[in-house]
């Protein structure tokens, strides 16, 4: 899923399914047959060289809270293996369709404790496992960088991303590495008390210095990839975004947007709606000329320039939370990226060259 900005609104975490003795429901997700000539060695060493994903002190967590069994009951993570043992591995939810694989792929951290992590993500990778994207997804990557932490684990939905960014927006992310720090995390998006700002380059030029753009978001009935500004109060949900203009541009505006509401795809779609389409933004027009002369010199120059930058020109700059254990102010700033950098350099100097003619 490409979300602009989706944050989980939870406020407590997920719901556990009782059975009517008020235990509750365990779900098998691994089970594996000792073979015959199977050594007698410890559980946690056999499961170990079985889950090669899995450290094996998430192992001997998971045995501690009687989420190992073997023959049908609970065992420590000292018992011994014995050839024909039946053994499972149990947890409180079903086994996800597609469970979240731990890949060696490189990080920018920009700060990490025992909480939370934030991180700088790139244009170009994918935040989540979905549809099509299955591997090489930020998700995927964490999951490799948190793999000998025995309380992260990838496909717990209490645990990990509170928000998310497009495939082709760079930016700052924040991470939960607990289920309190998620649940902290949820309720300061929720409650809007978070600090957010993206810069975008987008086309044309604004009159106002500022504004503020308010509109219902939905799904475009007419393509489900996009999404649209809606008249109707009855559909989509509420959207606010607050923008501000840094540098003019000539054809071509620099401005920074601050999110007062995370909807899917939302400062592409405002923009878009108020006729300022972000530059080489294909899904929502702006992978067009829309501004400017008819020359072959500038249509070569905007060629260049969607070459150089091949996505929409958006970066989530600015995150700021209030840390949900030490209750510290944390902010964090991404510079922006090199490809976004050389776009702006282009056109100021396209500027320029126009100005001295």
């Amino acid at each position: 899923m490409a979300d602009e900005e989706i944050y989980e609104t939870e406020e407590s975490d997920e719901d556990i399914e009782l059975t009517p003795e008020g235990e509750a429901q365990l779900y098998e997700h691994f089970r594996f047959t000792a073979d015959k000539g199977q050594s007698m060695i410890r559980i946690d060493k056999y499961l170990s060289d079985k889950l090669e994903h899995i450290s094996r002190n998430r192992i001997q967590n998971a045995a501690e809270a009687g989420c190992i069994h073997v023959n049908e009951k609970p065992v420590k993570s000292n018992y011994r293996v014995k050839p024909g043992d039946v053994i499972s591995i149990l947890m409180d939810r079903p086994r996800y369709e597609n469970e979240v694989t731990p890949e060696d792929i490189p990080l920018h951290i920009v700060f990490e404790d025992s909480d939370v992590l934030v991180v700088d993500k790139p244009a170009g990778m994918v935040v989540h496992p979905g549809h099509g994207n299955w591997n090489g997804t930020l998700v995927n990557a964490l999951a490799w960088h948190l793999r000998n932490n025995p309380h992260y684990d990838p496909n717990d939905p209490r645990v990990g991303l509170v928000h998310r960014i497009d495939k082709d927006t760079s930016g700052l992310l924040v991470v939960a590495k607990t289920p309190e720090a998620k649940t902290s995390l949820g309720k300061q998006f929720f409650h809007k008390t978070t600090k957010r700002k993206y810069n975008a380059l987008v086309w044309g030029s604004f009159e106002e210095a500022e504004g503020t753009v308010r509109g219902n978001i939905a799904r475009d009935s007419r393509d489900r990839l996009r999404m649209t500004v809606t008249d109707n109060p009855e559909l989509g949900k509420p959207a606010v975004t607050h923008y501000r203009v840094i540098e003019r541009l000539g054809y071509v505006t620099f401005i920074e947007c601050i999110l007062e509401t995370g909807r899917t795809h939302q400062i592409r779609v405002h923009m878009q709606h108020i006729g300022h389409p972000l530059f080489n933004d294909e899904r929502y027009g702006g992978s067009e000329i829309l501004r400017g002369t008819r020359t072959g010199t500038y249509r070569q120059f905007i060629k260049n320039n969607f070459a150089l930058c091949p996505r929409q020109a958006l970066h989530a700059r600015t995150l700021g939370f209030t840390h949900p254990r030490t209750g510290e102010e944390l902010l964090f700033e991404s510079p922006l990226p090199e490809d976004m950098e050389q776009l702006l350099n282009r056109w100021r100097r396209f500027i320029a060259n126009k100005h001295t003619e």
